[in-house]
């Protein structure tokens, strides 16, 4: 085989080799095994497809409203899905004020332009309120100054208030039109010929206050920064035991508030959209005085900027200091974030979302009628939707009229499934009742943790444990997994066990790999010995397989007879029947930091090419979304085979790239993507091919990448998740039984997982068929839609399938009734 051979002889083959082009060092190394070279890869792509060519169009895109991190990876996806579609692309700097100013404020924009800026926070290309807008006038100069370019298709990046705007601008553009011929700006051919103005908006915001999307542009990264901030204040304040109160930004909508406060277990949030009761003071303070007296050395409380109460008042961080200092004596301070919280650089998830919501804004334009209503790309699951602009303007707005008449209830509702889930798991894990209100189950559950740690996996366990005993359960925690659940490593946890688990990383529970059909009979003497009525698994493909054979198992042993159910938690993502799994997320922020990082140590350097090598096993998914977070040129993964001619197309590519303006170059490779191409072996590949144009730098990133606080998604997705398996598991205990637990059918041993939109339980005999068990992977992986997105957006010819991409839909129609599956 040429890959076996060429693995061996690499080195010494170069050396006898004449220093030739690259091209034809790489084709006579091919021609000793009979290889032929591919075609050179084009540089610059040709047609997309004759459905969707995007030639003699023009399209504009503008940042407007307030700035939110990411918007720089929307305004580059849209630009270089536009160029490669064969359209004109126009910058408008400064939002709708450059457009009503026109001039150099409006701008062509070409693929080099929008490099390096994918890890930029805030907006390159500015962004401004325009009153000028807002009147007749103004939206005249602005049609003028886009007809003079030939402008029809507009892509608005901004929030509600912005893509108001835009749809205004869009209902009156043929009016403006014939004003602008009646005036003697623009003749009758021009107004024939631009007769229909195009609009896709996008909602940049860190607030997450636009109903029809689970997440805003920037609310990710924006929930970073307020973590990072809290994580560092939780340090200082139990060395003096000190009470924090923290305001966080969001207008009228509480969702930083409210995500943030599940990420860090915060004592009390107080946001818009839920009114404290009359006498919350006292119960507030009743509360932190609890806390204090059982020995916990801090308190947290998070308020959102426009957090009332039932009268209207605002409530405010002073009020509350001054109300916990002369009520308890606690040492007292406050933080307001402010515009911390729009600064520093987008998240993983923030760049992963703007780049699909970009490219998948210029399909929407490319596809728009003239009979099309205005549109706004949206998130639903972790799918793309597009959904009519107006209708979520409305309901957004509905929001706010709820609000302002008392219609609390109401409006949470209208905020989405994903902010009411939210609010619901707060108020369950957050709130303890008393022992006098819990239910009285007399069932025990076991939680454990199986495979390597993943970050997450600790919130994930607090939440179990802590609906568990909400529910009247007894919980019990088994150390070390199967390997200690043989040994009898089994205690029962409490509610104040689990305090401050939710920002840890690993697994305190402590986690092995090992399976438990060595030990089937002494687990199962443990099951027995405990009373175990049933089993909570949080893990990766360990913990798949483990479930398995417990399942297996039931014809022999009784005791396995019970509801099972697992939650996926690996930073490799390979576990069947979920196209999420807690620790993901945290890995791919590790790749993207450690890339920015990587990069930024070329600038100012010559041109240079680095080779990374990610964790994953033999799923691709870190090196594939990571690499479109990082804007990697190529991700080799085990998933989509390649050979020499591809790394050979690659490195011209490369190449081609560095004789122009790009400095710095970025190939991932998955770790077990291939056994002969290695990491050692791209990095010689490229160092020898790019000789004289680049060299190059390889970085194998190792355990870092399970290693860290769990980010906010993760440790919300942990607890939401948890919570879900954790209400299944009682409603199977409390199925009516010939008096005592007796569970043996399929659909009593589950995985839980996120498919697109919802979060499902799933028999786990039913994934038999869609897993690959030699290389621990789903046999099918919905992240290989996003592998043809990065390489658009490293200018490579390719396909690219448009029957995934969104199509219109009703806002009130865009999430099935059993979903909460918010990706935050």
């Amino acid at each position: 085989m040429l890959e076996d051979v060429f693995g061996h002889v690499s080195e010494r083959l170069y050396l006898v080799l004449p220093k030739t082009g690259a091209q034809n060092r790489t084709a006579q190394v091919l021609a000793i095994f009979g290889k032929s070279p591919r075609p050179r890869s084009p540089y610059l792509p040709g047609k997309f497809f004759e459905s969707l060519s995007g030639a003699g169009k023009a399209i504009a895109v503008l940042t407007s409203g307030g700035d939110a991190q990411g918007m720089n990876a929307a305004v580059r996806a849209v630009v270089r899905m536009g160029i490669y579609v064969g359209a004109k692309v126009y910058f408008i700097h400064e939002g709708y004020q450059g457009m009503v100013d026109g001039g150099d404020n409006i701008k062509e924009a070409t693929w080099e332009s929008v490099s390096s800026m994918l890890q930029v926070g805030g907006t390159v290309i500015g962004s401004a309120r325009c009153k000028e807008f807002r009147a007749h006038e103004g939206r005249l100069k602005a049609a003028h100054n886009l007809v003079q370019r030939g402008i029809t298709n507009l892509c608005v990046i901004g929030g509600d208030g912005s893509l108001t705007g835009a749809n205004l601008f869009r209902e009156e553009w043929s009016g403006l039109l014939a004003e602008l011929v009646q005036q003697g700006l623009i003749d009758e051919e021009a107004s024939q010929k631009y007769s229909a103005l195009h609009i896709v908006g996008m909602v940049g915001s860190i607030d997450n206050d636009f109903c029809g999307t689970d997440m805003t542009i920037g609310t990710d990264s924006a929930l970073h920064r307020i973590i990072e901030v809290v994580d560092a204040i939780m340090t200082t304040a139990q060395s003096h035991q000190r009470t924090f109160v923290l305001e966080v930004m969001g207008r009228h909508c509480g969702y930083l508030a409210l995500v943030s406060a599940l990420a860090c277990g915060a004592d009390w949030v107080l946001i818009p959209e839920m009114p404290p009761e009359d006498g919350w003071e006292e119960k507030m303070c009743q509360k932190l005085s609890a806390k204090r007296a059982g020995k916990k050395r801090l308190n947290i409380i998070i308020v959102a900027e426009g957090a009332i109460d039932h009268n209207n008042k605002p409530i405010t961080t002073s009020y509350i200091q001054d109300l916990v200092v002369s009520r308890l004596g606690f040492d007292t301070r406050v933080t307001i974030l402010g515009h911390v919280q729009r600064g520093g650089t987008p998240s993983a998830f923030d760049r992963i979302l703007a780049s699909r919501m970009g490219v998948e804004a210029v399909l929407a334009l490319l596809e728009t009628t003239a009979n099309t209503p205005a549109c706004v790309v949206s998130l639903c699951g972790n799918q793309s939707v597009r959904l009519p602009l107006m209708e979520c303007v409305q309901m957004t707005q509905e929001v706010q009229k709820a609000m302002d008449e008392g219609r609390f209830e109401e409006a949470v509702k209208l905020r989405g499934r994903s902010f009411e889930n939210n609010l619901k798991t707060y108020k369950l894990l957050a709130h303890r009742k008393p022992e006098s209100e819990l239910p009285h189950s007399n069932f025990n559950v076991a939680v454990l943790n199986v495979g390597a740690p993943a970050a997450g996996m600790n919130a994930a366990v607090r939440s179990a444990v802590r609906v568990g005993i909400s529910e009247g359960h007894k919980m019990f925690a088994v150390s070390d997994g199967f390997e200690g659940f043989h040994k009898g490593q089994i205690k029962e946890i409490k509610w104040a066990d689990v305090g401050g688990w939710t920002g840890q990383g690993g697994s305190l529970l402590g986690t092995k790999r090992t399976l438990p059909a060595k030990h089937m009979g002494k687990i199962a003497e443990q099951m027995r010995k405990y009373n175990i009525n049933a089993l909570l698994l949080v893990g990766g493909f360990e913990a798949y397989l483990g479930l398995m054979e417990l399942l297996e198992a039931r014809g022999k042993y009784d005791e396995f007879c019970v509801p099972m159910v697992m939650v996926p938690s690996t930073v490799s993502n390979n576990v069947p029947g979920s196209d999420l799994s807690i620790g993901a997320d945290t890995a791919l922020n590790a790749i993207t930091d450690t890339c920015d990082r990587i990069k930024q140590s070329a600038s100012g350097t010559k041109r240079r090419v680095f080779i990374i090598e990610t964790m994953g096993g033999y799923c691709g998914y870190l090196a594939s979304v990571g690499g479109l977070a990082a804007g990697a040129d190529a991700a080799y993964i085990y998933e989509e085979p390649f050979d020499i001619r591809d790394l050979q197309a690659n490195v011209e590519h490369l190449t081609q790239k560095m004789k122009t303006s790009i400095q710095r170059g970025l190939v991932l490779r998955n770790e077990n993507c291939n056994e002969n191409y290695t990491t050692d072996f791209i990095y010689q590949l490229y160092s020898e091919e790019g000789r004289g144009v680049f060299d190059c730098r390889k970085n194998v990133l190792g355990h870092m990448q399970q290693g860290g606080a769990p980010s906010p998604f993760d440790r919300n997705f942990g607890t939401k998740i948890a919570a879900k398996a954790m209400q299944w598991i009682s409603k199977k205990l409390h199925e009516p039984t010939s008096g005592r637990v007796f569970a043996n059918t399929e659909d009593s041993a589950c995985l839980l997982g996120m498919r697109r939109r919802a979060l499902i339980f799933q028999p786990v005999v039913q994934l038999k068929a869609e897993t690959d068990f030699v290389h621990r992977i789903p046999k099918e992986q919905w992240w290989l839609k996003l592998r043809p997105l990065m390489k658009i957006l490293a200018k490579y010819r390719t396909s690219y399938d448009v029957s995934d991409s969104g199509q219109l839909e009703h806002v009130v129609h865009n999430r099935p009734k059993e979903s909460d599956a918010s990706a935050i």
